[in-house]
């Protein structure tokens, strides 16, 4: 009887604490393992709702109480860490790929004769020297995971085909809608490219195929340019990051020389920039794997700043809602181009303007009356800080993040040159909203551009 009483009193003793750690403890909102907003809490509806009467207000609160339980993130990192201790082990000397489910859609000193191009949208296939020769095991399918422990390097397998024809209409469009202007196109392929082992090649589709075919299908006024052969040349050089979906800023460094070729434009060498480390880097692909081996992984986050350059960073910075709609709109404000970033932070890649949510207007000390609107995803924003000292104004517009009307943003600030800067994944996906940044109309905040001297025509 009286093993029955500690029993029963073990037993309430435990259910109790399960009801205080569910039920009293506070609920995170945000997860730092997977970079996204957890489900926010639900508000009760009126008993004659529709969503009650259907039970989506009941699968909500559902998902919410296992979305946001406290502790969420340790046990998630338990749970990894048994997924990778209890499966197979690797045997001495040999590399590992694995496959994860992704749900994450899925950031050359040579002219175009020494590359053999005619033109850039001739662009020769690339042989992966990289990882060709690893031996690996497989395990599932999504986000490919190779490489030593401790320097492992996660990939997200590409699915496309060729296409890329709605995005080579929206470049063709913007030529139609500002003869004038340069109109460029610049296409970035993502690590998989590069560094897939031989043994995960059928678990991933060529991005080369996406990119010749969206280069084909640009009118001949538009400009491709290829920074495919320049990052192949480069790929034994730490131009991708091994823990994060984003390439390092020394690939984008590379592609900003290229395209600074093709537009003409001076541009300044690698020794001319201060190298800054964050050290202890771990990135988005921890969050979208979660597989420890690449926490286990930590890389350096290297970036560039330009030393002796005289520079001004304006502002727009948007409020932006779950489903990523701009709410509202803020008033132009100067700030820093770069922050800063401990070691050992996960955000590290926001080093540049700070995320993508915003306009940001760069005026340099250069005077050849070029001024660039770089039309971009999260890729773009490595590339844009090595381009100060090749353009009068730089502006940055993020694909998803626009209120103005873009006839009247290009006129009014004098653009003369406009470069489209997405990943392959964007490209094949059709690019985003820039066609209705063409027609949409300007909301809500107008404020005042300073005068400013009339643009430089520019040859096409």
């Amino acid at each position: 009887m009286k093993q029955s009483y500690i029993y029963i009193t073990l037993m309430t003793v435990l259910v109790l604490t399960v009801l205080v750690v569910f039920y009293v403890l506070p609920r995170p909102t945000f997860s730092e393992l997977e970079r996204r907003d957890l489900t926010e809490a639900p508000v009760l509806p009126a008993w004659e709702s529709d969503s009650l009467q259907s039970g989506q207000f009941t699968e909500h609160v559902s998902r919410w109480f296992s979305d946001t339980e406290p502790f969420r993130e340790q046990l998630l990192q338990v749970s990894m860490w048994l997924d990778r201790h209890m499966g197979l082990t690797i045997g001495e000397g040999e590399e590992q790929v694995t496959f994860h489910a992704a749900d994450q859609q899925s950031n050359d000193d040579a002219d175009a004769e020494e590359l053999g191009l005619t033109d850039d949208r001739e662009i020769a296939d690339y042989e992966n020297r990289q990882n060709a020769d690893e031996a690996a095991k497989i395990a599932g399918a999504g986000i490919i995971i190779c490489g030593k422990p401790g320097e492992v390097r996660a990939m997200s397998a590409y699915h496309g085909k060729d296409g890329g024809k709605r995005y080579a209409d929206v470049c063709n469009a913007y030529k139609r809608a500002f003869p004038g202007v340069n109109v460029y196109c610049m296409v970035i392929p993502t690590a998989v490219e590069f560094y897939c082992p031989d043994v995960a090649k059928e678990s991933t589709r060529s991005e080369l195929s996406t990119i010749r075919s969206t280069y084909a299908q640009l009118d001949d006024s538009v400009k491709a340019v290829d920074i495919y052969t320049v990052l192949g040349k480069h790929a034994g050089e730490d131009i991708y990051l091994r823990t994060d979906h984003h390439w390092a800023p020394l690939g984008a460094y590379y592609a900003a020389e290229r395209f600074a070729r093709v537009a003409g434009v001076p541009y300044r060498d690698l020794s001319e920039y201060n190298r800054e480390v964050v050290h202890g880097f771990v990135g988005t692909m921890y969050g979208y794997s979660h597989d420890m081996s690449v926490k286990e992984s930590p890389e350096d986050f290297v970036y560039y700043t330009p030393k002796d350059s005289d520079y001004e960073t304006t502002y727009v910075v948007y409020t932006v809602d779950k489903s990523y709609r701009v709410t509202a709109e803020a008033a132009a404000y100067t700030g820093s181009f770069f922050g800063h970033f401990s070691d050992g932070s996960s955000g590290a890649y926001c080093v540049f303007m700070g995320g993508d949510s915003k306009i940001t207007q760069v005026r340099t000390s250069q005077q050849n009356g070029r001024r660039l609107l770089i039309l971009k995803d999260s890729f773009g924003n490595a590339l844009v800080s090595y381009l100060f000292g090749s353009f009068e104004e730089v502006h940055v517009v993020d694909g998803r993040y626009f209120t103005k009307n873009m006839r009247e943003y290009v006129e009014q600030n004098g653009i003369t040159d406009i470069l489209f800067c997405n990943n392959v994944f964007k490209v094949y996906g059709g690019g985003g909203k820039y066609m209705d940044f063409l027609t949409q109309e300007s909301w809500p905040y107008k404020g005042r551009n300073p005068a400013r001297p009339k643009a430089t025509a520019q040859a096409q």
